[in-house]
């Protein structure tokens, strides 16, 4: 993986149990809180405590101040490139693609909203102002008088087929274009392990 290092906030001693940032001369051999210091089994008084906070090691809090940095600046950078060159945001765009990779580019209203990472709630408003545009079509479930099927109109497959080559361009330019072939296949394994439990606590 390309080694993009941070700086980490000076709060981030929250994650690791430590008074100070994260350094080599920094290091300590255990966390200063009273709470932390006892090295002991647990006594049966203690059983019944609250359990002990796991703290980030320093190569986890790096890794992780990379990570929250990139989940905040990456779908912004996106977002403002979309709206900039096609006037939708980035929201919509992923709507309108996953719904076109689907057999007769359509999918469950349940099913959407796991693929593109929103609640059913936010999806079902982002759907309304698709609609409204002709984009998208909402149509009730054969099989589940409850459920509905987000489709893609051919109005909405025209604005994505233009608006898709500079969004792939700008992806590219922010993540791919700085990875190796090597980098990729991690970057995929590794999301791979990450989203299941996303998508459990979503």
């Amino acid at each position: 993986m390309t080694d993009v290092r941070t700086t980490a906030d000076p709060d981030s001693h929250c994650l690791t149990g430590e008074a100070e940032p994260v350094t080599d001369a920094h290091r300590r051999a255990e966390p200063v809180t009273d709470a932390h210091r006892r090295a002991e089994p647990a006594t049966d008084a203690d059983r019944g405590a609250e359990p002990e906070t796991r703290w980030l090691s320093g190569d986890e809090l790096r890794t992780w101040v990379n990570i929250a940095q990139m989940l905040m600046l990456l779908p912004a950078s996106l977002d403002r490139q979309l709206r900039e060159d096609t006037g939708i945001p980035h929201a919509y765009y992923q709507i309108l693609a996953m719904l076109s990779a689907e057999p007769e580019r359509s999918m469950r209203m349940t099913d959407l909203a796991r693929v593109v990472g929103s609640t059913t709630s936010r999806l079902s408003h982002a759907v309304a102002s698709l609609e409204q545009r002709g984009w998208v079509e909402r149509r009730a479930c054969s099989s589940d008088k409850r459920g509905q099927i987000a489709c893609l109109t051919d109005a909405g497959m025209s604005v994505l087929e233009a608006a898709a080559p500079g969004h792939v361009a700008e992806v590219r330019r922010l993540v791919f274009d700085n990875l190796t072939a090597d980098d990729v296949q991690q970057l995929g394994t590794i999301t791979a392990k990450l989203l299941p439990t996303l998508h459990r606590c979503g």
